[in-house]
Formats: structure tokens, sequence, C-alpha cells
């Protein structure tokens, strides 16, 4: 879908006057990504320069693919910023991630990518399904964290994700991943009732955790991403989160019509500043 959307209801669901935003929704697979551009107000703020993978704002999606070099063929192809110097391939050290093969990259406004690899055994059964498509689908949006267990009892204990499982990621692969010298990063994946995408934590132990997300963040700036969660009960969810998250939503919104492919619903920010949108079709 492609659609523009305005007035006081939109004002009140992105906690900004006067928004006038174009919305477009794209599908990969079985997944769904939206793309936000705000016509008004006029003033957009850029991702910072230089951006590393241990500053707190830090965001990605990761595609998977059939197959690595004929994605980063592709991506050079196009001229695509890369962020790692090739595919990395997770070595045996790693039992749980050994084998995967991974590349990040960003988009043309400095958001960060990620492709994804799975070999057999490892991953979403979906990813092995036969085919010849080479994108296959959106496994996750991983996100930068000062705390693995303040993350967790948020996402887990109040909004009922499951933790599936973690590593911790070192060595020369993942500081080439990264682009980071030094890097360990420990990595807690966790997935909702319905899946995927799942959400999955980074909380850098080497280097630590860098620059924290900007305290007068809002969504007209180029570094906000917003994870969609859809719930049973909106206004349930809100009550459980009062006093427990900032809310960017001043409460929960209802819409005047489906544009935006819900009509109730409201977003807050993690521990960390990362945006959650939480919606009731």
């Amino acid at each position: 879908s492609d659609v523009e959307v305005d007035g006081p209801e939109y004002d009140q669901l992105w906690g900004v006057f006067g928004v006038r935003a174009r919305v477009v929704r794209m599908q990969l697979g079985e997944q769904q990504l939206e793309l936000i551009e705000f016509l008004a107000p006029p003033d957009v703020r850029p991702i910072p320069v230089p951006s590393h993978s241990n500053d707190l704002w830090f965001q990605h999606v990761a595609i998977v693919v059939r197959d690595m070099e004929a994605a980063w063929a592709q991506l050079r192809k196009h001229h695509v910023r890369q962020i790692s110097p090739r595919p990395q391939t997770i070595p045996i050290s790693n039992p749980a991630a050994a084998g995967i093969k991974a590349i990040k990259f960003r988009d043309l406004d400095g958001h960060n990518l990620e492709l994804l690899w799975f070999p057999e055994g490892k991953g979403n059964p979906r990813w092995h399904q036969p085919g010849s498509n080479i994108f296959l689908g959106i496994d996750h949006t991983a996100m930068t964290v000062r705390s693995t267990e303040n993350s967790t009892k948020f996402y887990r204990d109040l909004l009922g994700l499951t933790v599936a499982g973690g590593t911790l990621n070192m060595g020369t692969e993942q500081e080439h991943l990264d682009s980071l010298p030094g890097t360990r990063a420990r990595v807690t994946g966790l997935t909702p009732q319905m899946g995927p995408p799942g959400v999955e934590f980074l909380e850098y132990e080497l280097p630590t955790a860098g620059r924290p997300f900007p305290t007068d963040s809002h969504p007209t700036d180029l570094w906000h991403w917003q994870t969609t969660l859809v719930v049973p009960d909106v206004e349930a969810t809100a009550a459980t989160l009062r006093g427990m998250a900032q809310f960017v939503s001043s409460s929960v919104v209802i819409l005047p019509n489906k544009a935006l492919g819900f009509t109730k619903g409201f977003q807050v920010r993690d521990p960390d500043g990362h945006a959650i949108q939480i919606i009731s079709p």
C-alpha cells in the first residue's frame, strides 16, 4: 500500500504537531516493512555520522537470502554502502550460530540492514523451503541495548515475547561484520507468538555501549525505527505499560480509517529509546 495521512489523530499517534506522512508498506515473503516519509513538519534530522553498531540508536532488519553470493552481487551491482567488506561466516567456535553467513550494509538514508544465510538445521524451517527467489523474507529486527536483562523484562514480561536463545559473538568475523575492532557482542533472540519476524538484542560488551539514544528524539528523525507489535487488547497493554515506559502517544489513538492497516494503537519507547508501535488490527 502507499497512502498519505494527516489530522489530529496522527499528530497524537506520533506525538508531533502538524503531521502529514506518506506511508509505504512493502512485503517480502510473509513479512512487511513500512517506510515513513514525513512531508510535514519540514525539518528532518539525519542519522549521526559516524554511527556504529554499539550506539544505542542502532537498529537493523535482517533479510534472509537463499544464495549469499548472488545476494552480495546484487548489492555490488547497485553500489550499496557496505558496513562489512564482504559476507562473514560465523566460525565453529560459536556452535549455536556456526555456518551462518551475514553481511551488513546501509540504505540511502543510512539505515542499517543485514543479509543472512542459514545452513541446513539452523534458522526457521521456512527459510529452507524450495524455490528460486534470492531474497526470502525478514527474520528479525536487531537493536542495540545497554542491558539484556532490562530489555528482556520489557519485551518478555510486559509484551509477551519468548526468549529463543542467545550467543556470544566475537573474533575477526564479528569485527568485520560490524566494522568495529575488538567487538564482543551478546546476542539474544526473542520470538512473538506468530512470526517471524522476531526481535534481537545486541549488548556490546566490547566496545561497551556507545552513545545513548538522543533524549529529544522524534519520529521525524531519520534514526527513528518503530517495531509494530499486534496485541489482542490495546487498552490493556497500555495500562500495563503506564509508568513502565515512555509514551510517544499521549494515549491509545483511534484512527478514522484503516489507511495504516489498523484503527487503534499507540507508541512507546523501550528502556533504551527504541520505539514500539502497539496496535490492534
